[in-house]
Parts: structure tokens; sequence; C-alpha cells
């Protein structure tokens, strides 16, 4: 095999192979080995039938067979040789081929930009570590006590009011006629709550153990039977007890309820409840840093279609017109993200950052922790969606490169009380909206610029339709054939 690159405009490159007819012919013969084994033709014992035979019977196919594979292996050795890790999917241009010829092809393939992470080691973020005042425990714990249904028997002759807990018995009607679903044993409501029919608790206050107390509803719009949707009916309620609410003493007791060993282990358990929801959010600020500043890093070059792929990714269930508008931002955040993800794939690299098999399950299972009883759903949908895991592995995949990052740079560690983290991450919310503002108004102003200078005329490019790939790519694909000469 004999390969020669022609460098072209950018990061485009043209592999010229040649492969001559005399490998071509041992490729072929060694097919022709392989099948001899399993043919069976009328007049020829099992094995010997001659090669000549072979060929006028599977000729045609026997070449198609070698030569893709052989186009597939030697567009890999050919850009493996050569170094060239390409953006997307090569294309190939057959120039001749063809059987007895010699095979000359051409491999058009837009290559990655040599990228180095070096940069990253000067990087300086800061860590917010989120201190917990004791009485911020207390209160959430408070505030979980007050959540807590808990009732007491009413003295005799009680008469239920607001809050209560009414047990009864019921029975409806509709014009005085029984229907499906009418009766009901020992239910409870908690009256002011109305969770049942609506306006049902509200006639059920001022009753009293032993009561029996008519209510009219019209039946609710997700009743079952259809038919009855919005139709007025009386039920008869036989008040079995009346409960009245009884406060939540938060002691060793209560945690043990709650799940824990006593109430000092349930205030460390709610302790870090509480530090946890602002510990994600505030990492992902950190995160948002370090990205702004990879963004900084110079590449001086960028494969157009990674930018074409990246701009139809982010402009997904967009309206054409929008998109039309919204063209340049679109542009600019496909180069920051394709540059970014290009720099922390080097970087990956170079530190020898990879996925294992066992990480991807672990993720796997907080989902089905985070799905309970759906598991089966979330296990189906990974098993049936091969792309699926790719992301959940390019996902875990930038996760461990952040966290090698951080290992690097210069972190300022800072102790942060709960209303400075609410500060902090009010005002990162604030400074999005303004972002995405800033955005809206750039396209606006261009697309006003545009329609002020009507002789300014806008030149259009057609650009070819490329596969989905994966960037960066680390390896190169199978080719595919898009023409024949």
């Amino acid at each position: 095999m004999k390969v020669t690159v022609e460098n072209k405009k950018g990061l485009e490159k043209d592999l010229k192979v040649f492969i001559d007819k005399k490998t071509i012919s041992g490729f072929m013969d060694e097919k022709y080995e392989e099948i001899r084994k399993d043919v069976v033709i009328k007049g020829f014992r099992p094995g010997k039938v001659p090669t000549e035979i072979l060929k006028r019977q599977f000729g045609k196919a026997v070449y198609g067979e070698v030569i893709d594979k052989l186009l597939k292996d030697t567009t890999t050795k050919a850009l493996e040789e050569n170094k060239i890790k390409p953006a997307g999917q090569p294309k190939i241009d057959l120039k001749s081929f063809g059987e007895g010829k010699d095979l000359e092809y051409i491999i058009s393939v837009t290559e990655l930009p040599k990228v180095s992470a070096k940069g990253l080691s000067s990087i300086k973020v800061d860590e917010y570590v989120v201190k917990i005042d004791p009485s911020e425990t207390d209160k959430r714990i408070s505030e979980i006590a007050k959540n807590q249904n808990n009732f007491k028997d009413a003295e005799a002759n009680y008469i239920s009011k607001l809050n209560d807990l009414v047990i009864f018995d019921y029975k409806g009607t509709i014009d005085g006629k029984e229907f499906k679903g009418n009766e009901g044993k020992n239910t409870q409501l908690v009256l002011g709550k109305d969770l049942f029919i609506k306006g049902f608790d509200k006639q059920l206050e001022g009753v009293k153990s032993g009561d029996t107390k008519n209510v009219e509803v019209n039946l609710p719009e997700n009743f079952p039977e259809k038919d009855l949707i919005n139709k007025s009916a009386v039920f008869e309620c036989k008040i079995t007890a009346v409960r009245i609410p009884e406060e939540v003493k938060v002691n060793d007791d209560f945690a043990k309820n709650m799940g824990a060993k006593d109430l000092a282990n349930l205030k460390e358990l709610i302790s870090k409840q509480i530090n946890d929801e602002y510990k994600n959010s505030l990492a992902m600020i950190t995160k948002k840093s370090i990205l702004e500043q990879i963004e900084k890093e110079k590449l001086e070059q960028l494969p157009g279609n990674l930018i074409e792929q990246e701009v139809k990714i982010l402009s997904q269930g967009m309206k054409e017109d929008d998109v039309k508008k919204n063209q340049k931002s679109l542009e600019e955040q496909a180069k920051k993200r394709i540059k970014t993800g290009l720099i922390l794939n080097a970087f990956g690299e170079e530190n020898k950052i990879n996925v294992s098999q066992d990480e991807i399950n672990v993720e796997i299972q907080k989902q089905f922790r985070m799905m309970p009883g759906q598991e089966k759903i979330v296990k189906d949908y990974y098993e049936q969606n091969p792309a699926a895991i790719d992301s959940l592995r390019g996902q875990i995949y930038e996760e461990k490169i952040i966290e090698e990052i951080k290992k690097k740079a210069k972190i300022t560690k800072k102790e942060i009380t709960k209303e400075e983290a609410e500060k902090i991450l009010k005002q990162e919310n604030e400074n999005n909206i303004i972002e995405q503002a800033k955005l809206a108004k750039k396209d606006g102003d261009e697309k006003n610029k545009k329609k002020a200078d009507p002789k300014k005329k806008e030149v259009k490019t057609k650009s070819k339709e490329t596969k989905k790939t994966k960037t960066p790519a680390t390896k190169p694909k199978k080719a595919k054939k898009v023409s024949k000469k």
C-alpha cells in the first residue's frame, strides 16, 4: 500500500491510496480458499471445486466483499500511520478498481487540530464549603415535625373543625340511585386539605363521632365512570371517629421514626442534607469557572463540519426562523463547546483518564434509586440505546477530567454561610439571565444591520450533510463510499 498525503485548505486533507493488483489477487485467493470448504457444486467433491469454477460462480460477490474489507482496513491504517485523527467520518472516492486492476482511491478527511492542555495548570478557581448553623438544622427539623400527620382521639361529643381528622364510611347516590364506585369504608380526611372530591371535607366540619351527614357534591372530571362526570351526587357519611392534631415532640423517638439512630444523628443527617442542597449548585459554579477559563485558551483552527453538527444540536426544537435569527450566536456557542471539548479530551488523554464499565454501572444504579419501581424501564432503555450509554460515558469522562483539573489547579477554599451561598447562587442566576439577553440583543442587531444594508448580499454556500459523530474522535471510523469513477 502506498499513501500520499495532500494538504488542502485548513484542516482538510486528501490521502491518495494505491494498492497493486497482486496484493488484491492474494486476498481474493484467500477468500476462495475460505469458501471452497463449504461450497457444494454438482460433479465436484466437497472442498475440491476448482478456483476457475468458483470465480465464474462467485467472482463478483467475492470481489465486492474483499474490496469492502480492504477499504475499511487500509483507510484505518492510512490514517493511523499518518497520525491523522478524523473529525467526523472520512469520505472515499474510488478512482480505479475492478478485477485484475490496481485499486486507487482518495480519502477526504477533516483532521482534528493538534491540541495541548498544558495551559490548564494555571487555572484558578474558588471552591465553596457551606457551614450550616445549628439553628438552621433545628428550624428544618421543626418544619418536618409540623408536617407530620399526628392525631389523637378526641373526647366524646367533640365537634370537628378545620385541620381535624374525620374517619367515616360513605355510600353515594345520584337521583336516589346507586352507581359504580359509590361506596367507601374507613375513609380518612384531614379537614381543609380538600384532597377528596372538591368541597367534600368542608361539609364535614361540625360533625361528631356517631353522626350521619349527607354531603352533596359534583363528581369530578377524573371520575372513572365517564358518563357520571359533573353529575350531582349525595353521599351519606357515617362518622366513626374524629381525631384532633397532636403536637409532634422532637426527641429520640421522633428521630427513630425518621430513620435516624437518635436526635443527635438526625441533626447530623439534616445538616448534611442542607449542605448537599447547596454543594451541588456551588460545584456547578466552580465547574463553570473552569470551563470559562478553558474557553479563553487559544485554538487557531476548528473543523467546520463539527461546527455545523454542533449548531444542529444546539438548534434542535427551534423554528427555522429562530435558527436563522440566532445563527451567529449559535455558531459562537458551537465553537466554544467544540474548543472546550477538544481541550478537555487532550487533557484526558495526557492524564490517561478512562471510564470503566463498573463506573457506568454505578451511574445506572443511581438512576435506579431515583426511579423506584421503574428499574426495568431504565435498564431496557440503556440496553436498547447504545447512544445513551455513549452519552453517559461522556458525562462521566467529563466529570473525571474536571476533578483531575481541580487537583492541578490553584484552588481557594472559601467557607461561607447558608445566606452567603444563597446570595452567590442568586447572583449567578442573574448573570446567566443578563448573558442570555446580551446574546439575543446581539443577534437582533445583526439582523437589523443586514436589513438596513440591502445592497450587501449574503453569500450562501451549500455544505454537504455529515453524519453525527462524537467529538473529539480518537479512532477513525469505517469509511463510507460516496462515488465510483
